[in-house]
């Protein structure tokens, strides 16, 4: 392409009054009104001491104004002032300032977070009953519990500290803050957030599991789900006596790794080899002792006890081995094991295969980590902790609003959505009777949008 006008250096201009930015902001945050973001936030969001005087008044409006943001592509506070541009004033109330948000979250503290983690479910399942966001739900829900370790470089960042995480395969130690969370998925939807806490980068993996598994189960269960169609999964850090126990207390089913304790090694060899059968992954999966995709593999059980000393659970113990691309002696080969415990009913290879998709939740993590988890924009911890649950409000808010569009968006990345759904550039004009959004002619992903547009209004 080339320029096909003769440009000079007092040719652009910063003066239209009635451009829109981001006009996709409008039917999602029209979505979140219909599914009432607002009020939850009125009645479950207070401020009884103020550390700045006005510090946290409207906080309705302004943590409204924060979702906007981020589902505009904001990452840090300075960014929320990325719909303050144009006509944006026009379209929406309440628009504040960057600085006067950051104010806002700097008057939060732990209770303040727990508060917008029950907005967070509870916005959650509005969203089920108005969208299709987790269709399927009453057949087959999966409910995902992963960390991670988001680095983070300021000397000032409270509750900043080393931890453990993994990259190209090894283990290192890293500084940063550590947010736990729990997704929800159905075979057919991609997932979404059902609770998020954010944690020192020092804390264990499995710190919180069990409470954050037992909100997430039901959250599943309000949004439609029974609890013997519930199954949670997770990696080694929460196959714990306490995580399972919470829930089998909440009927749902469990697939979690074990550690290879003697106990358990001891099982694996109990299984004779004719018992293996071979799996065939569709997808590969990354082999935890070498970090390299693999397709294939053979898997076994055993009935297994496991936590025999404290609460004793019994089920199936199901292993994946394959072998070690380090030996290549065809009559002594060496088979390296992967075990997990589970007391899901599926055929074993079924069963290995339907654990092996909890990495779906990685995804999420993508997503976010492309958008608002890129940074911790705070000094303050619970400045920090109340930005990643409003992250995951706008991560529900913005995968509900891609499944009203029809199959191409529905399980679409975050980026995506917010490149062809949000940033779309329009016009605002005001006839006598009501205003209307001039949007381009000719603009590639109209189709999809324009679904969105009458979903939410037409009503």
């Amino acid at each position: 392409m080339q320029a096909s006008h003769a440009w000079r250096a007092d040719s652009a201009v910063f003066d239209e009054e009635n451009l829109v930015s981001h006009a996709g902001l409008v039917p999602v945050l029209e979505l979140a009104e219909q599914t009432g973001l607002s009020d939850l936030f009125d009645e479950h969001v207070r401020f009884a001491d103020e550390r700045v005087r006005s510090g946290a008044a409207n906080s309705t409006p302004k943590l409204t104004r924060i979702i906007a943001g981020m589902a505009a592509g904001a990452d840090s506070i300075d960014d929320l002032d990325v719909i303050r541009s144009g006509a944006m004033g026009k379209v929406f109330d309440g628009v504040y300032a960057a600085s006067t948000l950051g104010i806002l979250l700097r008057e939060f503290t732990h209770g303040h977070t727990l508060q917008l983690g029950a907005v967070l479910r509870r916005h959650l399942i509005a969203l089920t009953k108005a969208t299709p966001v987790l269709a399927g739900i009453e057949r087959r829900a999966f409910v995902d519990i992963d960390s991670l370790l988001r680095p983070v470089y300021g000397r000032a960042k409270q509750g900043a500290s080393f931890g453990h995480t993994k990259i190209a395969g090894k283990n290192i130690l890293r500084r940063g803050l550590s947010p736990l969370a729990v997704t929800i998925s159905t075979p057919d939807c991609a997932p979404v957030l059902a609770g998020v806490r954010l944690r020192a980068g020092r804390a264990g993996s499995s710190k919180g599991a069990a409470s954050m598994a037992r909100e997430g189960i039901r959250t599943a269960k309000a949004a439609g789900a029974a609890a013997e169609n519930i199954l949670v999964r997770g990696d080694s850090a929460y196959g714990n006596s306490k995580v399972i126990t919470a829930v089998l207390a909440e009927g749902a089913m469990f697939s979690f790794v074990l550690i290879k304790t003697a106990p358990v090694n001891a099982a694996i060899a109990a299984i004779p080899d004719e018992q293996f059968v071979p799996v065939h992954y569709p997808q590969a999966v990354i082999d935890p002792d070498t970090g390299e995709l693999i397709s294939n593999a053979q898997v076994g059980e055993i009935e297994f006890t496991a936590f025999a000393d404290t609460h004793p659970v019994t089920a199936r113990l199901i292993v994946r081995r394959v072998l070690d691309v380090s030996t290549q002696d065809p009559l002594f080969p060496v088979w390296r094991y992967h075990p997990f415990f589970t007391n899901n009913p599926q055929p074993l290879t079924a069963a290995d295969l339907t654990h092996r998709q909890h990495a779906i939740c990685e995804t999420t993590w993508s997503d976010l980590i492309d958008g608002p988890w890129n940074h911790q924009p705070s000094g303050l911890f619970p400045a920090n902790a109340a930005w990643a649950i409003l992250a995951a409000i706008t991560h529900n808010l913005l995968r509900a609003a891609a499944t009203l569009t029809g199959p191409r968006y529905a399980v679409a990345r975050g980026a995506t959505l917010r490149t062809h759904l949000i940033a779309v550039p329009a016009r605002l004009a005001r006839p006598q009777r009501r205003p209307v959004l001039h949007l381009p002619a000719h603009w590639p992903r109209a189709t999809g949008w324009l679904t969105l547009w009458r979903a939410v209004f037409t009503t």
